[in-house]
């Protein structure tokens, strides 16, 4: 379904003057941070949409119109620096004051409510309780300027799109994976194996992301299908959720944990490898077998598509498989993350 946000003009673009019309062109002054806010928005996969209760700078029958002056320094600016407005809604009626169509009644906002617009995941920007109130009456969700900054607002909704949720259902697991890259939400873990829980919440402590992880699995036969299959999976969400990795830092990590030491070298770079270098001496440690640890691994890279370098020494096979997901943890943290304002590809191929 398609997405929108849908953004007020005058106090969210422009600065509102005193009389509250911005009818010429010396009165035509931006917010502070909304052209680089809108920057950091224009390649998400949103529609962008200028909405406004006040004509003062145009008319209803955007884009066939004669704009006046204002309006196009306005839209020749922004389009100078590479937003484009997919649509323009003016309240048709007014200057009436109680039309419906006037914000935050939904009346100039008919074509974004026939069924194709996931509204949900729609934003609304403004500056005042009205353009709150419009979000609500759209079930959309509303960002107020002063009650955050442009800036803000571009990392939030620039962080809701760094989530996803796997779901894998086979004869020998049921499986589901919510991650969130940038920590929103809750973070529950439960596989039935009680170690391997211990170490997939070292990614939601160190790795600072949100994490759920429900797996029913074929423990009776043994602990083989659960743990690589919960692998497949969240490799896949972690995947999902970084999108077209525009901005990332894509590498990362090294750690010490009592006697022990780990390091792990990550790259998002779309190619799957597992170089791994840790010698256990025990059989199990807790619940889970240790050679176990290794698949896990290889089957989170390969559904990443990462590569991953992991090295590892120490007396405690506790401590030692414990420093591993840590490690691998800061190494997500720092590879995932972003500058909200960078649309590069971290690679001179210009594909990752």
């Amino acid at each position: 379904m398609k997405k929108a946000i849908f953004i007020d003009r005058d106090g969210t673009l422009l600065r509102e003057p005193a009389d509250e019309q911005i009818d010429a062109l010396e009165k035509v002054e931006f917010v502070p941070g909304a052209i680089s806010g809108l920057l950091a928005l224009k390649d998400l996969g949103y529609e962008l949409v200028m909405a406004s209760n006040q004509d003062g700078l145009g008319t209803p029958s955007f884009p066939e119109a004669d704009f006046r002056p204002a309006q196009n320094l306005l839209l020749k600016t922004l389009e100078g620096e590479g937003v484009h407005f997919d649509d323009i809604l003016i309240d048709p009626s007014f200057p009436e004051e109680h039309s419906p169509n006037r914000k935050p009644g939904t009346g100039m906002f008919g074509k974004y409510l026939d069924g194709s617009y996931d509204l949900g995941a729609c934003w609304v920007i403004g500056d005042r309780e009205t353009d709150r109130r419009l979000a609500e009456n759209l079930g959309a969700r509303a960002l107020l300027v002063g009650e955050l900054s442009w800036a803000q607002i571009a990392e939030t909704i620039r962080s809701s799109v760094r989530s996803a949720t796997v779901e894998r259902r086979s004869a020998e697991t049921d499986i589901r994976v919510r991650v969130d890259l940038d920590g929103s939400g809750p973070s529950e873990v439960n596989t039935g194996l009680k170690f391997f829980d211990h170490m997939l919440t070292q990614l939601i402590t160190h790795g600072g992301i949100a994490l759920e992880i429900a797996c029913r699995g074929d423990l009776e036969v043994d602990e083989h299908h659960t743990i690589e299959d919960v692998g497949i999976a969240l490799g896949e969400a972690l995947r999902q959720a970084l999108g077209d990795k525009r901005g990332i830092e894509r590498y990362g990590f090294a750690l010490p944990m009592d006697e022990s030491r780990a390091l792990v070298l990550l790259d998002f770079g779309g190619r799957s490898e597992l170089v791994w270098d840790v010698v256990f001496t025990r059989e199990y440690v807790g619940d889970v077998p240790t050679e176990m640890f290794k698949h896990f691994f290889k089957s989170l890279s390969d559904a990443m598509r990462a590569n991953l370098y992991v090295q590892a020494r120490g007396e405690n096979n506790h401590h030692l498989a414990e420093a591993v997901f840590k490690a691998f943890a800061r190494s997500l943290k720092q590879a995932v993350r972003r500058n909200v304002f960078s649309y590069d590809l971290p690679s001179s191929k210009g594909l990752l």
